[in-house]
């Protein structure tokens, strides 16, 4: 597993929630969420054309895009839809594992 990604996941479920006691987070959970993009966005976020690749974004930038489109501050076809199934710690952890994925 990339290091970096690790504690970029570590880091956004510290900081976002807190486990309940003796629950322990699973550090794959950002990837397998992130796993849901793959179908416009391809595989870990690099997009093979038509869509937006998501892959070495920054965590800010993939955040705040996720909050607009959730919020309807930012247009979009399917987007809107799909980021209201996700709380701010889901969005959290996607944008941390994106952001660690090598773009082309």
């Amino acid at each position: 597993m990339n290091a970096k990604f690790y504690l970029l996941a570590c880091l956004a479920i510290a900081t976002t929630s807190t486990p309940a006691w003796g629950q322990i987070a699973d550090p794959n959970l950002g990837r397998n969420m992130a796993a849901n993009c793959a179908n416009c966005h391809g595989t870990n976020g690099m997009s093979v054309g038509g869509t937006a690749a998501l892959a070495g974004q920054s965590r800010e930038s993939l955040i705040k895009a996720l909050t607009e489109f959730r919020e309807g501050k930012r247009p979009a076809t399917i987007m809107h839809q799909l980021s209201k199934g996700y709380s701010d710690e889901q969005i959290a952890l996607i944008a941390a594992y994106l952001s660690t994925q090598k773009s082309k």
